[in-house]
């Protein structure tokens, strides 16, 4: 009965926190943080401790699947380098400075645990990063960065803390270092791919929503576990299973599946963030009352000093490391201006040397279109959406760390010198950067004025895409009806539900449809046959839609905004068509 008492009460006051931050424009993990601190120190409360394995192995997997699957695969791939800098190779320079500096205050402690102390602290969490970025309209390249490092960094960092656990024992070298992290990535890709691939093509074949769903809760656990298993990041795995799926799923899954499933999924993650940041700031009274127990000639207040001056450090390194990412970030987006040129001189001769030659079959002629159509997006991409030193403030400033950092500093072997010690320092870095970065980040937005993404260009996008949706959709009719099979009203009917049209296009249109009535009604009036002649030409026109937004996917030449936006409408569109079909099946 307690359990349960304390998981309603749990509940209802995370929902209580999110709505009053809402209202007060903060990110709800900040909140829900310092509600917990207060929370710890008021007698009475209970203490709810949560074996850090269980966040590991347990909260961290979905929390990631979660994030991947709705990351754009193509700003992931684009962005690469940028991620892989700020996610492996800046992850590596915060430890081994972390490290360094833990050995310089406390050199009892011994290299092996000052570097796992330095691992534990590497990791940012994007969660509170990302929820102030969005309401405050930062633009959609730093958002994936930001992400796309939260969803690695993790990875990196675990097995850093796993080669420095083992250090602690005298059983590795800098090559086993090496060789673990080129190991642990390269099998944790390969897993993850795998079990993405399985995963949509199993959930293909379902016809339910909710088994549907049932099946995706676990997918994260179903590549975490192997993973960990071969000694390779799981984390990694799941971060890789998600990205495929969300790549796979517009193609191959219901569209009232993948939506039935994005709502429960945001809910869980919801919970299991919120949750996590609320027992990390439950934790403090207990880490202290540790600390103070397991004194070994550290007092509570001079061990957080220490976590007050490594916040300092990691904090600094973050800002000097960004300035040559973003350096190079520039130094791309002038290559890709000079060789825009070529690229268009290359799609030139293509089209020349494909008219009249039946060298190239269909097939090679589109791949060789394909991919030079995607060199050009990529081109457009950099040069359209750049970054900045206002970004790089920005993405400098954006290095808090959360939950995890508390949790695998609490995996460290209890034979570790001065555990407690390194235990709360960990907990401090990550409530003081959390805190401190997280609250001040919208003033350092708004004072830098960075620029959100273009609205203009934005619309322009969306109704180029849609007319190349539209007249996918006309010609796939008007094959569906050649002959005159169909009776031309349901013909007409279908083409005027089958319209789709811009935003603007749309406001425009909404009083006339209100006025003459000629509002889309999937259900006309008639026989069987004709619905059952209606439901199939509707259909077939949303799946020749559906195509061309994928082929446009594949080329690359939206931004990821515009193809969710119209494939967002155009999912909400098929669930209804499905759902009615399947009541007049029965």
């Amino acid at each position: 009965m307690e359990v349960t008492l304390i998981a309603v009460v749990g509940v209802a006051s995370i929902v209580a926190v999110a709505a009053f931050s809402q209202r007060l424009g903060l990110a709800a993990p900040l909140s829900l943080v310092v509600v917990g601190i207060a929370l710890s120190f008021v007698p009475g409360v209970p203490v709810v401790e949560l074996e850090p394995e269980w966040v590991l192995a347990g909260v961290l997997p979905p929390l990631l699947y979660s994030s991947a699957v709705n990351m754009p695969a193509q700003d992931f791939r684009r962005d690469i380098k940028a991620i892989g800098g700020l996610a492996v190779l800046l992850v590596a320079v915060s430890t081994l400075g972390a490290g360094w500096f833990v050995h310089l205050l406390m050199p009892d402690i011994g290299w092996p645990a000052a570097f796992a102390l330095g691992a534990v602290v590497s990791p940012t969490d994007a969660v509170a990063a990302t929820s102030v970025g969005r309401k405050l309209g930062l633009p959609s390249r730093l958002l994936t960065l930001l992400e796309g490092e939260g969803l690695v960094n993790d990875a990196s960092a675990l097995v850093l803390l796993r080669s420095a656990v083992a250090a602690l024992a005298g059983a590795v070298s800098l090559w086993g270092v090496a060789w673990q992290f080129v190991f642990s990535v390269v099998v944790a890709v390969a897993v993850g791919v795998v079990v993405g691939l399985v995963n949509v093509r199993v959930r293909a074949l379902l016809d339910d929503t909710v088994l549907n769903t049932a099946i995706s809760f676990v997918v994260p656990f179903v590549a975490y576990v192997p993973a960990e298993e071969f000694d390779a990041s799981g984390v990694l795995a799941v971060v890789v299973t998600g990205l495929v799926t969300g790549h796979l799923s517009p193609r191959l899954l219901r569209a009232q599946d993948r939506i039935g499933e994005a709502m429960n999924w945001r809910t869980l993650a919801f919970l299991l963030e919120s949750t996590i940041f609320l027992l990390m700031g439950l934790g403090l009274k207990t880490l202290l009352d540790e600390a103070h127990t397991h004194d070994n000639g550290l007092g509570a207040g001079r061990v957080v000093l220490y976590g007050l001056a490594l916040t300092g450090l990691v904090i600094v390194v973050r800002m000097v490391f960004v300035v040559p990412l973003v350096a190079m970030v520039r130094r791309d987006e002038r290559r890709a201006a000079a060789a825009k040129p070529l690229i268009e001189r290359m799609q030139e001769r293509l089209e020349a040397a494909f008219d009249g030659d039946d060298r190239f079959t269909p097939r090679k002629r589109a791949h060789i279109e394909r991919r030079v159509h995607r060199v050009g997006a990529d081109i457009d991409f950099r040069l359209t959406e750049t970054l900045g030193w206002r970004g790089g403030v920005v993405l400098a400033w954006s290095g808090m760390r959360g939950a995890i950092t508390v949790a695998a500093a609490q995996t460290l072997p209890e034979d570790t010198p001065y555990r407690a010690q390194l235990v709360l320092i960990a907990f401090v870095v990550a409530v003081t950067t959390l805190l401190l970065q997280g609250l001040s980040l919208p003033a350092v937005i708004r004072t830098v004025k960075i620029p959100g993404d273009d609205p203009q260009r934005l619309r322009d996008e969306y109704g180029r895409l849609i007319t190349e949706m539209s007249e996918a959709a006309s010609d796939a009719l008007d094959e569906a009806t050649a002959g005159g099979a169909v009776d031309p009203s349901i013909v007409d009917r279908v083409r005027r539900d089958s319209l789709m049209r811009t935003r603007d296009e749309q406001k425009d249109g909404e009083g006339a449809d209100a006025a003459d009535g000629d509002g889309p009604a999937p259900d006309p009036a008639g026989t069987d046959e004709m619905r059952a002649s209606y439901m199939r030409l509707r259909l077939a026109v949303v799946a020749a839609e559906r195509e061309a937004l994928l082929d446009a996917r594949t080329h690359g030449a939206y931004s990821s905004r515009a193809l969710s936006g119209v494939q967002s409408v155009l999912d909400l569109e098929e669930a209804r068509l499905q759902q009615l079909g399947d009541r007049l099946d029965t």
